[in-house]
């Protein structure tokens, strides 16, 4: 399964996605977490030490070669260079598995309390007024968009904040979202403009409270979000510790917040994996991409990438 956390600034995502990685690891299941946000802090909140993620090249700045790799011997994508962040799989093109050895698992996939995790890289000095971070984002939508995940397998991604993802088809690009809500008003409207903006697109979503402190908050939380709200975790002095440099094992998470892990389990397993819709959604974003921008970044017309006799499966 792949899963998205989202949700504004500081709202908790980022610990949410190390705790559930972490808590799906610990259960003997298959975990690649990825860090989409600006904010590269994944890999530390999965307890890595804070020089250990620098040490290694980051997806960002391996785009070429995984655009290299993923084409293989497609014949309808006549360069590396011509692939950009949408183009779908097709014949001839490489598909990845989580488990398997490859050159980009290689080059950026290290360890970090136990769990496989690798980054899209900071917003360098060198990007500023010339770049955009969607650019390094665009190699975890190229690896989705190429990636087949077996039972007992999960991608969990740590996404930019707020609705940044609605910049390409990123946000279709899960089988489950989470969004992690404070009991807030700005934490709730990320909420809403996400249910907005992914409105007929088939986005499985559901919130988790985060911070919340009685029932009060929780009562907020269920008066805006109504049966989306699928559980709330408590303050954690499990969490703090982890904040404050001094990481506890995931068994040692206080019972409320590991029934709140569970049942987000629960809400993930039941998701269905529908690869037909997941490849006819790739295609439908890759060719608006085309259109608007990317045809003429490349000089090329991208909607020959599209291979119509192709079927996405394990």
């Amino acid at each position: 399964m792949k899963i998205a956390f989202v949700g504004k600034g500081g709202a908790g995502k980022t610990t949410l996605a190390a705790l559930f990685s972490r808590y799906l690891a610990a259960e003997g299941n298959t975990v690649l977490a990825l860090d989409a946000d600006i904010n590269q802090n994944l890999a530390v909140a999965l307890g890595a030490d804070p020089a250990e993620p620098a040490a290694r090249p980051a997806l960002g700045e391996s785009l070429p070669e995984i655009k290299e790799y993923l084409r293989g011997h497609n014949p309808r994508i006549s360069s590396g260079s011509s692939m950009v962040k949408t183009t779908p799989p097709g014949r001839g093109s490489r598909l990845l598995r989580i488990t398997e050895d490859n050159p980009i698992w290689r080059r950026c996939v290290h360890l970090a309390g136990g769990v496989r995790t690798a980054g899209t890289g900071a917003f360098a000095e060198s990007d500023l007024g010339v770049a955009c971070y969607h650019s390094k984002v665009g190699a975890v939508e190229l690896i989705l968009n190429h990636l087949v995940d077996a039972d007992n397998e999960y991608v969990v991604v740590d996404m930019t904040a707020g609705a940044d993802a609605f910049a390409s088809g990123l946000f279709t690009r899960f089988d489950h979202t989470f969004i992690v809500c404070e009991p807030t008003v700005r934490g709730v409207g990320v909420y809403q403009q996400y249910l907005d903006y992914s409105a007929g697109h088939r986005v499985a979503i559901s919130v988790i409270g985060n911070k919340v402190t009685d029932a009060t908050d929780e009562a907020f939380l269920r008066q805006h979000v109504g049966t989306d709200l699928r559980a709330s975790m408590s303050v954690s002095r499990h969490v703090r510790a982890a904040e404050q440099g001094r990481p506890r094992d995931i068994h040692e998470l206080e019972p409320e917040n590991r029934a709140v892990l569970d049942a987000m389990r629960h809400t993930v397993d039941a998701s269905a994996r529908d690869w037909r819709r997941f490849h006819a959604q790739a295609v439908e974003f890759h060719l608006r991409n085309a259109e608007a921008w990317a045809n003429e970044a490349t000089g090329e017309n991208l909607a020959n990438q599209v291979d119509p006799e192709f079927a996405l499966s394990l």
